[in-house]
């Protein structure tokens, strides 16, 4: 996944061939804007915080991955996940000093990959498994997990708006 790729905002006057078209439409979306605003971040702005709560865009991408994932494929689909809460450290977000952009956007990459393959398994009303994920609460739906993701992504494409902002002044999502 490159910025150079990012599709078109899925404008609703678009046609689409289904509601799940629409709901990936804004996944691919909004994972490609996160993607444009870590393009040119030099490693160190990437690995430091701007911030009083102290997150940094590298962590900040360790999380969607991780959201993704715990939600989908630990959630939904009700898999083994190795450590579903990697992201995590002593309640605050985390990416180890190992972690590259580079991996970290192709594992963005291949999480996109395996979503587009979960929502083309299952329909939007199916219910998702019993388990953790839902810490005993009635399992939601894939449309409902889809739609947090998509607020996910676009709550924290915003976060790093101002992050890149701060940075070198580029807003927006061009």
């Amino acid at each position: 996944m490159t910025a150079d790729r990012r599709p078109e905002f899925p404008a609703p006057t678009a046609p689409a061939a289904s509601r799940d078209d629409v709901l990936l439409r804004y996944l691919d979306y909004f994972r490609a804007v996160l993607v444009s605003k870590l393009d040119g971040i030099a490693d160190s702005e990437l690995r430091s915080s701007r911030l009083p709560s102290g997150w940094t865009p590298l962590q900040l991408l360790s999380h969607v991955i991780h959201v993704e994932r715990r939600w989908l494929e630990w959630g939904f689909e009700g898999r083994d996940v190795a450590d579903p809460w990697g992201d995590e450290r002593d309640g605050a977000w985390y990416v180890g000093p190992d972690h590259s952009v580079s991996d970290l956007l192709g594992a963005l990459s291949a999480q996109a990959d395996r979503t587009r393959t979960i929502v083309d398994a299952h329909a939007l009303e199916e219910k998702g498994r019993p388990g953790p994920r839902w810490d005993g609460a009635e399992p939601a739906t894939l449309e409902r997990v889809l739609l947090h993701l998509v607020q996910e992504y676009a709550r924290h494409v915003g976060h790093l708006d101002i992050i890149r902002e701060l940075i070198d002044g580029r807003t927006g999502e061009e």
